[in-house]
């Protein structure tokens, strides 16, 4: 009995850090579109700022993608 509820709580948990890693790459997938996209519509507002603006972009997409590499990689250390 007490065996069969380890295996059932081990098997919650690494489900958990599953759902966890999922969440964590959707939420990066929409916020580098959204960055994506708020960058569009400054360069076409202000092309010639567009050297400024590309940096800018790509610098806080490389943020939240390293964000959520660490939160992948936890969750993946979690699952054991």
């Amino acid at each position: 009995m007490v065996f069969s509820t380890l295996l059932a709580a081990e098997g919650l948990a690494q489900l958990g850090c599953g759902i966890g890693a999922g969440i964590a790459t959707i939420g990066a997938g929409m916020g580098i579109g959204k960055i994506g996209g708020s960058a569009m519509d400054a360069i076409a507002r202000q092309p010639e700022a567009t050297g400024k603006i590309q940096t800018n972009m790509i610098l806080t997409s490389a943020f939240v993608e390293g964000c959520a590499l660490f939160a992948i990689a936890a969750c993946a250390f979690l699952i054991k």
